[in-house]
């Protein structure tokens, strides 16, 4: 059995569809609040948001992995 890594709750993964989705041993889906605060937190970024120099290092870095 897994663990919700937000809150340790056992879950298991069903397939609905071409989703897994989170199952509680009784049988309901698996939704929690730590879950819900964290997804909350997550910031965005623009491109226009970050330094231009550190972007265009970033761009070179990502070129040079997929050349490999």
């Amino acid at each position: 059995m897994s663990k919700c890594k937000y809150c340790g709750t056992e879950i298991v993964w069903m397939k609905d569809g071409r989703k897994n989705i989170p199952v509680e041993v009784d049988g309901a889906k698996h939704e929690c609040e730590e879950f819900k605060k964290t997804a909350r937190s997550f910031k965005q970024l623009k491109p226009t948001d970050i330094d231009p120099e550190v972007l265009k290092q970033y761009q070179e870095n990502m070129k040079k992995k997929l050349k490999k």
